[in-house]
């Protein structure tokens, strides 16, 4: 993998036989890959379902966003499932 300071690139995916594309930074375009592969699906499947997900939002983010926030509460938050929760970043007031 490319180091984590690389900037987006933009991919072509297919939403409802509709093309769009999505600029993510390849440390996200990794982690979306491996989550469609964990779950068995191809990546345009789980994008379009990320899509359906945020629409629903009552504040609905763009697509990219959806993504990267669909990647940190389901991919990279799955320790503190057993109680475990990451430390905030900084003191809260």
């Amino acid at each position: 993998m490319e180091t984590p300071y690389h900037p987006p690139k933009k991919y072509s995916v297919r939403i409802e036989g509709h093309r769009t594309s999505v600029s993510l930074e390849p440390v996200f375009w990794d982690l979306l890959r491996r989550a469609a592969a964990r779950r068995g699906l191809a990546v345009n499947t789980l994008v379009a379902s990320i899509d359906a997900e945020r629409i629903r939002s009552d504040t609905p983010p763009g697509l990219a966003g959806a993504i990267r926030v669909w990647l940190a509460t389901h991919e990279l938050q799955p320790a503190s499932i057993g109680g475990d929760r990451i430390a905030p970043a900084a003191p809260e007031d």
